[in-house]
């Protein structure tokens, strides 16, 4: 194992950690993998380990906007983001598709009742026979009083009246519902195709989480005073206010966020750095041109510090599963006020690192709910719900990001430590839990945060944290 000197600091291994090198914390998943880093986050707050970096992608945008000033905390406190009872409504399905859903099965039930009125007669004629039989039939019997109501329902001023009337009306109204939800589908870009096709929008949308996330991070800006929360531009604002005045003070932290332009195809790096290292990242040599890297850097400590708040709501943003966010740019900016989609992309994570490196990051802290497959004979039962489906996707392709991550780390001279679960049944949309085949039980949230917990524990702070305070400083050939 070769020796590696980082300036005037103390000579380490390579691949042990060391305080002394500057340290990235990243934060990559979707949905309930914020629990997981919730967890995990707790632990390395109690071990203290010190971060100089925190980037975010995806839910982990959360997560890094709190780490970022020392706020870590209200993710998993009794009252915190993930303790509270609105993680159930985070990326809920659409109203106008669930007000289809409930109208089409509405309408299902209304044409069901002649069947099911005539199918009333398999039950009470042997009804009707088995009473007489014991001799407590009713005078007049059951099957007297069923003809007649049938006869009733069936007349023509009955259900062949009204009963097509009712189904028409609801699914009119659905239709209404789903009509206006695409009309207003258009906000401030034009769009090109037939109307009807406005009507197939995402299923999900991600309005929630957003919101709650303004919420907690409100919270924590605000103290002890009891004030309203303002507009989400007005929160944002304030927030990178405060970390661009105590950046280098303990507790708070670099943050780069990360989203994906639909647009223009490429990652946009959201950053607040120290004034050290901005230039730094906005010209960084490359062999591209640097007007080239303007437009994919926004420096939130600079006249771009109003869209935070596009940087969270673009990594909340679920591709083709929720609306992407609509983003609008400065006139005096390198796209000169155009107005462009941004998302996710759940693939980013080795971008990220990347760009984590050219602020002089040696090490980092890698979280990840996507368990590695542990090989054969481990398949799980493949989940049929909406929610289940695209959350398998999205587990298996941030399980593949990581381990692209970790066979490139070795050749950017940054090493990468991972913390992430060794089995996780619970999806990236199991808000209110998960079924674990294995055990055969349903798993919560909170078993999912107590298991990040651990694993920080037995995968970073004992093997890593422990190990490498033996080894720092020795000499190895």
């Amino acid at each position: 194992m070769s020796e590696r000197t980082f300036g005037a600091r103390t000579s380490v291994p390579p691949d042990v950690y060391s305080p002394e090198r500057r340290t990235a914390l990243v934060l990559t998943g979707t949905g309930t993998a914020g629990v997981y880093h919730a967890g995990v986050l707790r632990a390395l707050h109690e071990a203290g380990v010190k971060i100089d970096v925190v980037a975010g992608q995806g839910i982990g945008a959360v997560g890094a906007l709190l780490t970022a000033i020392d706020g870590a905390q209200r993710l998993w406190e009794p009252h915190g983001f993930w303790r509270s009872p609105r993680v159930r409504l985070m990326y809920d399905w659409r109203p106008a598709l669930r007000a289809s859903a409930w109208a089409l099965f509405t309408a299902v039930v209304l044409v069901a009742v002649p069947l099911l009125l005539m199918a009333a007669g398999l039950v009470v004629f042997p009804l009707d026979f088995l009473l007489q039989v014991v001799g407590v039939s009713a005078g007049g019997g059951l099957v007297a009083t069923y003809l007649g109501l049938a006869q009733a329902a069936v007349a023509s001023t009955a259900l062949p009246t009204w009963l097509p009337r009712l189904v028409l009306l609801v699914l009119g109204t659905a239709a209404i519902i789903v009509a206006v939800d695409g009309w207003l589908l258009g906000g401030s870009r034009r769009l090109r195709g037939p109307f009807w096709w406005r009507i197939l929008r995402s299923p999900m949308s991600a309005s929630s989480a957003v919101d709650h996330s303004w919420t907690v991070l409100w919270d924590l800006l605000r103290g002890a005073a009891q004030l309203k929360r303002p507009t989400a531009a007005d929160v944002g604002r304030r927030y990178t206010e405060l970390l661009s005045e105590n950046l280098g003070q303990p507790g708070f932290r670099e943050l780069v966020l990360i989203a994906h332009d639909i647009d223009t195809g490429r990652d946009i790096l959201f950053a607040l750095v120290s004034e050290s290292r901005r230039r730094g990242l906005i010209r960084r040599a490359t062999t591209r041109d640097a007007a080239e890297r303007r437009a994919e850097i926004v420096d939130l400590s600079g006249v771009a510090r109003d869209h935070l708040t596009d940087a969270l709501a673009a990594a909340l943003a679920v591709p083709l599963i929720t609306e992407p966010h609509t983003i609008s740019f400065a006139a005096a900016d390198y796209w000169r006020g155009e107005a462009h989609r941004l998302c996710d992309r759940p693939s980013s994570l080795a971008r990220l690192i990347e760009e984590v490196a050219y602020l002089d990051v040696e090490q980092v802290v890698l979280l990840s709910a996507a368990p590695e497959s542990p090989g054969p004979h481990a398949l799980r039962r493949p989940r049929v719900d909406g929610r289940g489906r695209i959350g398998e996707y999205l587990q298996s392709s941030e399980a593949a990001s990581v381990r692209d991550v970790l066979k490139n780390a070795a050749t950017r001279g940054i090493r990468v430590f991972v913390v992430r679960p060794t089995h996780n049944p619970i999806g990236p949309f199991d808000f209110a839990g998960g079924f674990d085949d294995r055990s055969d039980r349903t798993q919560h949230l909170s078993e999912l945060m107590s298991r990040g917990y651990e694993d920080a524990y037995h995968q970073f702070i004992e093997p890593v944290l422990g190990a490498s305070g033996e080894r720092v400083g020795q000499k190895t050939t």
